[in-house]
């Protein structure tokens, strides 16, 4: 799947033309493998269709290897579509597309002429209650998008994830019908992204297994696999080659899959170097491990929502920075690193619960199997804890029930206090923002 890299590319390129018609973001994002490119993507959603479309021809023109995106707007991802629709009325700007609010005519429009073979366009929209957006983008042809049964309910809200998982069966249902349109139905785990930020990566890499597995048995082919950018490269590097490694040996061969990685998710830095340097370290990271898809961000995150141009910016710098894959498999990528053994043993754990995943999933939760640090939902333990090292390594402080015999830290068993929280969650940007980051050089690119 991945090139046997280095790889010399020119930036901005594409991936060879394709003559046929039918849009598939796998086989996009595996031709651009193929191509030794990395796929980078931005997080645009634009209430105003005018807006919107001008922002998927920019992401389209971008000098760099792209996809589209259109992100949903919160009332859209509450099912709150009424207040979708007054906002419009009254021309208030949403932080988002309302893609069930806005008629289909209208996002046709959008995606006319734009969305194509070459240029697929995914879906984003972090809802636990997602049928109506399912229905609109069958409606509309569209057939790719993100999310999962655990992912998002659990960091969301207090739905029972009993219902979420029964909804996602629904929405899988839903998107396989675009299989009679010819089309091929792409589903991205959010797993890998659970609460952003302060939790270890091997819980991350498992439920972003088990939420792949979970779309494959309910019938899709074509799935990727999640993973958020903590705070310490090598980590992460153990990370996504175990997430690798597990998608392997557990997604059956004849599903079409890749990796996706998210550029950190948690406070972001303040300064616009800082920022453009954490930019930076991800599409590092998505070089040299098996990455093919880069969600970036930008320098305006920590301020307000980023503009066309600032995202086009991102997608460029992010290309440049990965314009030469170095990714060849490393010795260590067979070896049992401490994500990959802990990661393994949750993913086999949770699957002799149930031969079908969604109830396994249910059980592990209720048995505290899988629990997710600091997250507050009724169906999660809450019994498991986690802290940030020194070095930036996120480590179990206590694990609850899970089957990790030996992984907390004795030393750091005691609960943190809120101003030393305050501090984790900040780490990062403190980090970028200062350059104590040693060898961190930010290339000039120019604006989109």
């Amino acid at each position: 799947m991945v090139a046997a890299g280095p790889v010399t590319t020119v930036v901005g390129a594409r991936p060879a033309q394709v003559s046929a018609e039918r849009i598939s973001l796998g086989r996009f994002v595996a031709r651009a493998q193929q191509a030794g490119l990395l796929v980078v993507q931005p997080r645009m959603g634009l209430s105003n269709p005018a807006e919107m479309r001008a922002g998927l021809a920019a992401t389209k023109r971008a000098r760099a290897t792209t996809v589209g995106t259109i992100t949903l707007d919160s009332y859209t991802r509450l099912g709150e579509h009424g207040s979708a629709r007054e906002a419009m009325r009254s021309g208030v700007p949403l932080n988002g597309y309302p893609i069930v609010a806005h008629p289909v005519a209208t996002t046709h429009a959008v995606l006319h002429r734009i969305r194509d073979e070459n240029f697929p366009v995914q879906v984003r929209h972090g809802s636990a209650l997602p049928q109506d957006i399912f229905a609109a983008m069958v409606q509309l042809g569209l057939d790719a998008t993100e999310g999962g049964p655990v992912s998002y309910c659990l960091p969301y809200g207090r739905l029972p994830l009993r219902e979420s998982v029964a909804n996602w069966e629904r929405c899988c249902q839903l998107l396989l019908e675009l299989e009679e349109q010819g089309a091929e139905p792409h589903l991205e785990t959010f797993g890998g992204c659970m609460m952003g930020q302060l939790c270890p990566p091997s819980l991350l890499v498992a439920i972003s297994v088990l939420e792949a597995l979970f779309f494959y048995q309910q019938g899709l082919r074509s799935v990727s696999l999640s993973y958020a950018q903590q705070a310490n490269a090598q980590q992460d590097e153990h990370a996504l080659l175990a997430l690798h490694r597990l998608a392997a040996e557990f997604v059956p061969h004849d599903a079409d899959r890749h990796i996706v990685l998210y550029a950190y998710m948690g406070v972001y830095p303040r300064t616009e170097q800082g920022a453009r340097r954490l930019l930076c370290e991800a599409a590092r990271l998505a070089s040299r491990t098996p990455v093919a898809r880069l969600i970036v961000k930008t320098a305006a995150e920590a301020h307000r929502i980023p503009t066309v141009t600032e995202n086009v910016t991102a997608l460029e710098l992010a290309g440049d920075v990965a314009s030469e894959r170095h990714y060849r498999v490393p010795p260590a990528a067979g070896t049992d690193t401490e994500v990959y053994a802990e990661a393994s043993t949750l993913v086999n754990a949770v699957l002799e619960l149930s031969t079908d995943v969604g109830q396994a999933l249910r059980q592990a939760f209720s048995l505290g199997i899988l629990d997710v640090p600091y997250c507050l939902h009724p169906d999660n333990a809450g019994l498991s804890r986690s802290y940030l090292a020194a070095d930036g390594w996120l480590r179990w402080a206590g694990v609850g029930r899970m089957p990790l015999a030996g992984a907390a830290d004795s030393q750091n068993s005691r609960r943190i206090g809120s101003t030393e929280l305050l501090a984790h969650l900040s780490y990062v940007a403190r980090r970028f923002d200062s350059g104590a980051l040693g060898r961190a050089s930010v290339p000039e690119v120019s604006g989109g």
